[in-house]
């Protein structure tokens, strides 16, 4: 046979969409298994479109998940991330992705990784990407996660089954902490923009924060253009890379990774519409963000991303914090995006210091195929 076939299962998770695989499917050489990524997803693809294998040309839906038992005291299950580049043989762990994690209590389930009564189930993740916790709560029925429901999130079409997230202590992922320098705002000088005022923050996954008015776009842009503004995106690459040094994350730009720290322009709210022309107010959110992954403006927010802008909002003399509007009484930060809102919360709290406990967001998943993924034999 020219070809062998893997189980896998091809699932959609909040706003993005990635293959899942049992721990034990896989080879166990690290190199050998990144070849296999590559292979399913249609990596590397120059035409940038992945027509050869089941990745979608972007980066929220060329996106792998590894769950198997956990190694973890406190956990029940094992996930690793794995995000394959569209344009360039490589697979980076790097970062968690938090849509893809609304997958992992599902497949737990419903592959018998986990066992489960009728009802709602907590199912705890062992992320080993950033070697947090994360707990999934969702309802079960007749052994398998319900998908049918009545919740809605941004960027998806009609309504499923509502999961929620907690992601605990997600302070300091891949950096030394919350706040990676210990400072609130920190000022960079990049070649090509000059001086700025950015905040490092890392809560769920790092993110770079700097005004959409430093560099002259309003904020609301849909992300054809803000790709299509001259010179922008190499800007934002370099301070990105910058910033990233400063984490902690390599010790010079050029070895800073595609994954992390993120970077995101952030504005007050304002009035914008969303890649399917509806418009939000600016009393339906309390802050703007046009975000960047994997060298691209993205479509929504990442997930991850999401929550350390909620983190971030709350978080006193932060950028973030000095532009959103105040958050609910239960500290909940709605996120405007090119694709809607997102509602995140969180528990923050200062004892010599911020603290994150933890931050909440609910999304939905479901199974879109099962079977097997082929591969060169």
């Amino acid at each position: 046979m020219s070809q062998k076939f893997v189980p896998a299962v091809f699932m959609r998770g909040g706003s993005s969409k990635g293959v899942v695989f049992h721990e034990r499917d896989l080879p166990a050489d690290r190199a050998e298994r990144d070849r296999l990524f590559l292979d399913v997803l249609g990596t590397p693809d120059p035409y940038g479109r992945q027509l050869n294998g089941m990745g979608g040309g972007i980066s929220s839906l060329s996106k792998v998940a590894i769950i198997g038992p956990s190694t973890h005291p406190d956990a029940d299950v094992d996930y690793t991330f794995g995000q394959v580049v569209v344009d360039r043989p490589l697979v980076d762990y790097g970062a968690n992705c938090g849509n893809l994690s609304s997958v992992v209590g599902p497949f737990a389930v419903d592959t018998g990784l986990v066992e489960a009564a009728d009802g709602e189930v907590l199912v705890r993740i062992h992320n080993t990407n950033t070697r947090k916790i994360i707990h999934a709560r969702f309802d079960v029925k007749d052994g398998k996660a319900v998908t049918k429901g009545d919740f809605a999130i941004a960027g998806v079409a009609g309504t499923a089954a509502r999961i929620r997230l907690d992601f605990l202590d997600p302070g300091g992922t891949v950096t030394p902490g919350l706040l990676p320098t210990g400072n609130v705002v920190d000022r960079i000088t990049v070649d090509g923009v000059g001086e700025l005022e950015v905040s490092l923050i890392d809560a769920s996954n790092p993110v770079v924060y700097v005004r959409a008015s430093d560099l002259s776009i309003e904020g609301t842009e849909s992300p054809d253009e803000i790709e299509a503004v001259p010179g922008l995106m190499a800007k934002l690459d370099r301070i990105r890379r910058q910033a990233g040094v400063m984490m902690g994350l390599a010790a010079t730009p050029d070895a800073v990774g595609l994954s992390n720290p993120k970077i995101a322009m952030v504005v007050q709210p304002t009035l914008f519409r969303t890649l399917d022309g509806e418009a939000f107010e600016p009393a339906t959110h309390e802050i703007g963000v046009r975000m960047l992954s994997m060298e691209r403006a993205h479509r929504a927010v990442t997930l991850t991303g999401a929550m350390c802008v909620g983190v971030a909002c709350r978080i006193e003399g932060t950028v973030p914090n000095l532009l959103a509007s105040p958050p609910a009484a239960d500290g909940e930060i709605r996120v405007g995006n090119p694709s809607g809102v997102v509602s995140v919360g969180s528990e923050i709290r200062y004892d010599g210091g911020w603290i994150a406990d933890s931050a909440v967001v609910f999304r939905t998943a479901r199974t879109l195929m099962t079977g097997a993924v082929a591969v060169p034999g």
